[in-house]
């Protein structure tokens, strides 16, 4: 695939560039841009960190990312040595003032070869702790002034709570404009999320029923079969509500309950989905066990494999009491969804990867059907597959075979692999390319920032003040604990098997 226009030339400055993002994502997706014909004929990568590496053995590494990271795989060596061309890495200290000279000579030299001024993208693939120093010394070097061409993008986890995402907002937007800063969640990267966009806004069948006349409830999953690996120290700090509810899921809930847009404008989609998130109903402090549900993994057995409990994961508190597994009920106080909850639920060591947004209709208003025509009758269900096998399933009723009435759900399935032949880009592909032409749509606005984590503040403070007596209280390789099911069943709901665990289980029965 070539691309019909390039972006201009473009400099992106990795802060961090030996560590691990790197490696696995952002080289790796740089690659795959450049395969396509996306990157810009004139480009560099200029990497600093504080690992000591030659340039050579930075390309030499970033090589085995990209063989075992991209999507095309080890590259061969023409294709490889005309890229890592583009590659240069130093070994730096952020801290020091001397550092954003060597940088800001850098970009000059380029700039100077090309005979142009280019887009500086400086990517800070660093720690929380060091963005706002690093952005303080971009800002007195002079590093950042054109708010066209210099651009920052900001890795979550933005902040730990409010009061502390409501200061690295106050402290970027000191030293830069709103339209510099790209606050960068992968999630909204991925293909499926962003075609909720389309599924929803271009198709006009599905947009008039999607309120609260015809929907009964939301359930937004995203699953994880992982443990924390090596993320102790991150995980122990976040937590599942931190680490997956207040970004990925809320951002998703965003895309399905927000308002049809005026324009594709970047400011316009924004501003729906903060519209979404100041519209939720806050949380009571006195009654959020009736809201919001923890967990946390004990060991147990996984696809034929016993596998330790969250405390007893390498570097994990002995009696921590840090979250694995989290889920909230949440109300959209206005017209389209009042009084419709949307559940969320995301965890680690659960039977399947899996992320998935079902949205469940009411049952029909008047049954003519004679009683034993409908035993195995469901209220019609429309599936949202994110990942790993993207797609759409709509569960309706039909007639089964025979000479009587009886009626059996069907499924009507849409499969992305099959009707489209090209792979789909990963996640950092396509905001990677979002920044350089400049394009916001996919990034988080402070506002939305802050509005999300107003959300869930009342559930942290409760947690915190409250510590779990019954941790650990679900089996690793389980769907969560009863707390969880209790959750939803006090309305007289329950969870949905996701559509990819309900294929393996399917599967798994057909073989045995």
């Amino acid at each position: 695939m070539t691309a019909t226009k390039k972006p201009d030339p473009t400099i992106i400055v990795i802060f961090g560039a030996s560590g691990d993002l790197t490696w696995r994502k952002l080289v790796p997706s740089l690659y795959s841009l450049a395969h396509d014909g996306w990157l810009p004929d004139r480009f560099a990568v200029v990497g600093f960190g504080r690992n000591k590496l030659s340039a050579d053995k930075f390309r030499e590494r970033m090589r085995d990312g990209v063989a075992k990271f991209s999507r095309y795989g080890r590259p061969g060596k023409k294709e490889w040595d005309e890229f890592a061309r583009q590659l240069s890495y130093q070994t730096l200290d952020l801290s020091q003032d001397e550092t954003y000279r060597v940088i800001s000579d850098a970009i000059h030299k380029h700039e100077k070869s090309w005979e142009c001024q280019a887009r500086r993208v400086y990517y800070l693939a660093i720690p929380p702790g060091l963005v706002g120093t690093t952005v303080d010394h971009l800002s007195k070097a002079g590093l950042c002034r054109d708010c066209e061409r210099d651009r920052v993008v900001v890795e979550k986890p933005f902040g730990h709570d409010l009061s502390s995402a409501q200061e690295l907002n106050k402290l970027l937007l000191n030293r830069l404009a709103e339209s510099q800063v790209y606050r960068i969640d992968h999630y909204l990267g991925k293909e499926t999320v962003q075609n909720i966009l389309a599924f929803r806004f271009a198709n006009a069948l599905f947009e008039p029923i999607w309120d609260r006349r015809y929907i009964d409830h939301v359930q937004i999953t995203v699953a994880e079969s992982v443990g924390i690996g090596h993320r102790a120290r991150y995980y122990e700090r976040m937590g599942a509500l931190r680490d997956m509810v207040q970004n990925h899921l809320m951002q998703v809930l965003c895309l399905i309950a927000m308002e049809p847009p005026v324009s594709f404008n970047a400011d316009e989609i924004r501003s729906r989905k903060v519209d979404v998130l100041h519209a939720i109903r806050p949380i009571p402090d006195d009654d959020v066990a009736l809201y919001a549900a923890r967990g946390q993994y004990a060991a147990g057995w996984l696809r034929g494999e016993h596998v330790p409990g969250y405390r007893d994961e390498p570097n994990v508190e002995a009696e921590s009491n840090t979250e694995t597994f989290a889920a909230l009920k949440l109300f959209v106080d206005n017209w389209r969804w009042q009084n419709v909850p949307i559940y969320l639920r995301t965890g680690k060591r659960l039977p399947a990867r899996v992320s998935e947004v079902s949205i469940h209709f009411r049952p029909v208003p008047h049954q003519a059907f004679p009683h034993n025509a409908i035993a195995d009758m469901q209220p019609n269900c429309l599936a949202i597959h994110i990942q790993p096998d993207e797609g759409v399933l709509l569960r309706f009723e039909a007639k089964r075979p025979g000479l009587r009435m009886r009626l059996s759900p069907v499924d009507m399935r849409f499969d992305y692999g099959e009707a489209f032949e090209e792979s789909p880009p990963e996640a950092y592909e396509t905001l990677l390319l979002d920044v350089m032409e400049g394009d916001s749509t996919q990034f988080m606005r402070a506002d939305q920032i802050e509005a999300a984590w107003s959300v869930i503040m009342p559930v942290l403070n409760a947690w915190e003040q409250t510590p779990p007596t019954d941790f650990p209280n679900y089996q690793a390789g389980t769907w969560g604990m009863q707390a969880a099911s209790v959750l939803i069943a006090q309305d007289g709901r329950s969870w949905r098997m996701p559509t990819a665990a309900q294929s393996d289980a399917d599967a798994k029965e057909n073989e045995e």
